[in-house]
């Protein structure tokens, strides 16, 4: 999954050299902690959430023909 989120965040972004896909797991519960350019966050994110949210079910759809739980974090630093 994390490949995947890291594949399709690349083709999004003006700066994919920027990108980082990092897993962090949480009792039972994976966190895909999504790093991009300051920039390149508004492209992540994009009209009114749709762009986010779009990743986020593409990745749980994953995750649970997997059987796992994950969740998508956009970080900004």
């Amino acid at each position: 999954m994390q490949a995947f989120l890291e594949y399709v965040v690349k083709g999004l972004v003006d700066q994919p050299d920027a990108v980082e896909v990092t897993a962090v797991a949480k009792s039972g519960l994976t966190a895909y902690q999504l790093r991009v350019a300051p920039g390149d966050a508004g492209k992540i994110i994009g009209r009114r959430g749709t762009t986010i949210q779009a990743l986020r079910s593409l990745v749980q759809l994953g995750a649970q023909k997997r059987g796992i739980r994950c969740v998508v974090d956009l970080i900004d630093d």
